[in-house]
């Protein structure tokens, strides 16, 4: 192993924590958008609309939570200010890059009746392989590791979609 692939190794461990909690948290929440309106049976541009403020929006206010639970550490354990941004920057691009995953259904041309179908496949998929992923860096079993963030992305997702449900029929119910 070259001196740089050691370094790329101990710098992925580092932020591995940052970039997966990032990762998990960006395809949950933005697949939970997606399941969300299409359980309201609402047009697939408010699923584009809501999906890309929720990634960025959100993806910064994680961002900044992570520098700030740094900063807020104990006196001895608190990072400077450009390390505990680091650790925000590897958040952010683990919740942006895995977040847009739910939403390139929407964004390829694909049957309107397939792309919820397509978007809920690649959100498992991803938070399945996000999760065996930590498994090169943690002592886990890689199907383990994967099969907890599926199940929580599937269960969130699922919950999303009967808030759509029954917030559609409920608004509808009174003539909101």
């Amino acid at each position: 192993m070259s001196p740089a692939d050691a370094g790329l190794g101990a710098t992925v461990r580092r932020y591995l924590p940052d970039l997966v909690y990032g990762a998990n948290d960006g395809v949950v929440t933005t697949f939970a958008v997606v399941a969300g309106v299409v359980g309201a049976d609402l047009p697939a541009r408010v699923i584009l609309l809501l999906g890309f403020a929720n990634l960025f929006a959100d993806g910064v206010s994680m961002a900044a939570s992570n520098v700030l639970s740094q900063r807020s550490k104990a006196d001895g354990e608190r990072p400077a200010l450009r390390v505990a941004a680091r650790n925000g920057a590897a958040t952010f691009t683990g919740f942006v890059a895995a977040g847009v995953v739910p939403l390139l259904a929407y964004l390829v041309p694909l049957a309107p009746g397939n792309r919820f179908a397509a978007a809920a496949g690649l959100a498992l998929a991803t938070l399945f392989a996000v999760g065996a992923g930590r498994s090169f860096f943690a002592p886990r079993p890689w199907v383990r590791a994967g099969a907890e963030m599926l199940a929580i992305g599937a269960a969130a997702g699922a919950v999303a979609y009967g808030v759509g449900v029954l917030g559609a029929r409920w608004l509808g119910a009174a003539g909101i």
